[in-house]
């Protein structure tokens, strides 16, 4: 069935007051990463915060795929019994009541360094930093995420060897991995300096998740698997070498060798071992090192490789909050506002702790700014007033570090009006496009409303790129995209007809418990669908959303 643009009905009423078209990315044509491109000579609104709007490019980061590695021979990793009674509990007084090491503690250029983290970054603190959700900052924490961290800090002064022009990338490009090891390893060997020796580790481990393995063919199975083998090389070598040093008492080096097994790097199977993760989380953190105080306070709370305590998470968090570490900091502040780890219900104190992680926030630790937003916007009695304004500059601070959550509550905010904002279809698509950077799925959601409707002189409108945006909430498990999806297939728009698909999206969306979805599929599929806009359309914004724009018709065949 062929798809009529003029039949589409605009509830959006989206401003088209600016005249330069304002470019997002699309799915289709870069899958992995999708930077909003600048304004281009568009004209700014004086934001109602007296903000200058500067579009700065966000580049979400790397992630790294794992491969599937042999894990060290089961004797290589002999100091586990010296790493447990270093958790006695006579030793974590004397651990606990001791200052922290400036020489190896938190900062933020420090957390910038690359990662081995499945999200290639800092672990989400808790509390209700969902990026699907904006809710109140007092709902409890649920556990910490089980990904990585960044990776550990650099030793203070700089490598003994030149070596930077071996790095992967750049020039290093033009040299083969096994050339470019090579010399690496033989850098590495002319110096018994341990520093250097770990970045000679670091460097294996992440040239091992870039060798380039060929296709899986049936031609080609003996390279696939020489491949694989090379991989697990790698990871074997440096693992192995991260544990001389970690057993010389190299801070770095026993965190790095934690982090890797914490993801499952050089263990059996490649399943997270935190048994043998948590040992060395403490002794790095013994030596001053906050990320891994910090780890090792998620382990203590959530039961990871220890017994489920506490009190002893509270003493690490406060052990890396002292060394400034936003993440620490930010969990103490929930834990004080939501009463949690122990602690009693202390509002004032938890908004102490917040304000702190704000102020050394990162890219990788944005929440403290996000939840300072969202109290601003209803207060707290006797602790903090409502300042909308402010909150809008919080929340904005937060989205230029690429937090979805931040991003796509503004995305609403400017495109609806909210808390005072003025309505703006290149900002509301602007931040809109950032939090689908990270696979926000209401927001590429969102962008389906956009692409769906158009907005003259800021954005085309495309049916293409509206079933495909739809499509990624849909696959990012979003009910209402999947029956959108399935609308899209049906009626053929933005896709060729498959009635098909449409059904198979109809009934993941009755899964999720999508009413629309459960109706239609109550009816004959043969039967025609109703017309877009008309009753029982396929999708529709909430009245309540509606209200807020001017001029919006409340049957959006798109929300």
């Amino acid at each position: 069935m062929q798809h009529n643009h003029h039949h589409h009905q605009n509830p959006l009423g989206h401003p088209s007051s600016l005249s330069t078209q304002r470019d997002v990315q699309q799915p289709h044509q870069h899958p992995q990463n999708y930077p909003s491109n600048s304004f281009k000579s568009l004209k700014q609104p004086q934001l109602h915060h007296q903000q200058q709007y500067q579009h700065q490019q966000y580049q979400p980061q790397q992630q790294f795929s794992q491969s599937v590695y042999d894990p060290p021979d089961g004797d290589e990793y002999d100091d586990r019994p010296q790493a447990q009674q270093d958790l006695d509990e006579d030793d974590n007084d004397d651990f606990f009541n001791g200052g922290p090491s400036t020489s190896n503690g938190y900062h933020p250029a420090v957390a910038s360094a690359g990662g081995i983290g499945s999200n290639g970054g800092l672990l989400a603190p808790h509390g209700p930093t969902d990026r699907h959700s904006t809710g109140s900052p007092y709902q409890p924490a649920s556990s910490i995420a089980t990904q990585s961290i960044r990776a550990p800090s650099p030793p203070p002064s700089g490598p003994i060897l030149d070596h930077s022009h071996l790095r992967p990338g750049n020039q290093a490009s033009l040299l083969s991995y096994e050339r470019t090891l090579e010399l690496y390893r033989a850098n590495a060997k002319k110096t018994q300096d341990p520093d250097l020796q770990f970045e000679f580790a670091v460097f294996m481990i992440d040239a091992s998740k870039s060798l380039p393995v060929p296709a899986n063919t049936p031609g080609n199975l003996l390279e696939v698997e020489k491949a694989l083998e090379k991989r697990e090389d790698l990871v074997r070598e440096a693992t192995s070498l991260l544990k001389r040093l970690a057993d010389r008492g190299h801070p770095a080096s026993q965190y790095f060798l934690a982090d890797c097994f914490a993801n499952g790097i050089g263990t059996i199977k490649n399943k997270q071992d935190f048994d043998r993760a948590y040992p060395l989380f403490v002794l790095a953190a013994k030596h001053g090192h906050a990320d891994a105080a910090y780890r090792a306070g998620t382990c203590c709370e959530n039961g990871w490789g220890c017994r489920r305590e506490s009190a002893k998470a509270v003493q690490f968090y406060r052990k890396a909050a002292a060394a400034l570490h936003p993440g620490a900091m930010y969990r103490l502040g929930i834990a004080e506002l939501n009463g949690e780890l122990g602690l009693s219900r202390s509002p004032k104190e938890g908004v102490k702790w917040l304000k702190r992680s704000a102020e050394h926030a990162t890219a990788e630790f944005p929440h403290a700014i996000h939840e300072l937003a969202l109290l601003h916007e209803r207060g707290i009695d006797n602790v903090l007033f409502v300042d909308l304004d402010y909150s809008v500059e919080l929340l904005a601070q937060a989205a230029e570090l690429g937090y979805a959550a931040s991003a796509y509550k503004l995305g609403e905010c400017y495109e609806y009006g909210k808390m005072a904002c003025p309505q703006d279809a290149a900002l509301s698509i602007h931040y809109y496009n950032i939090a689908a950077q990270q696979n926000h799925r209401e927001a590429c959601f969102a962008l389906t409303a956009w692409y769906f409707v158009g907005s003259p002189g800021v954005l085309p409108q495309s049916d293409t790129e509206a079933f495909l945006w739809a499509q990624r909430a849909a696959e990012a498990g979003l009910p209402k995209a999947m029956y959108a999806v399935g609308y899209f297939l049906e009626v053929g728009i933005g896709t060729p007809q498959n009635l098909t698909e449409a059904i198979t999206y109809y009934k993941r969306a009755a899964e999720k418990g999508d009413r629309r979805a459960t109706q239609r599929l109550k009816a004959s599929i043969n039967q025609p669908i109703n017309h877009p806009g008309g009753p029982g359309s396929v999708l529709n914004r909430n009245e309540s959303d509606s209200s807020g724009g001017k001029g919006k018709d409340k049957d959006c065949i798109i929300m």
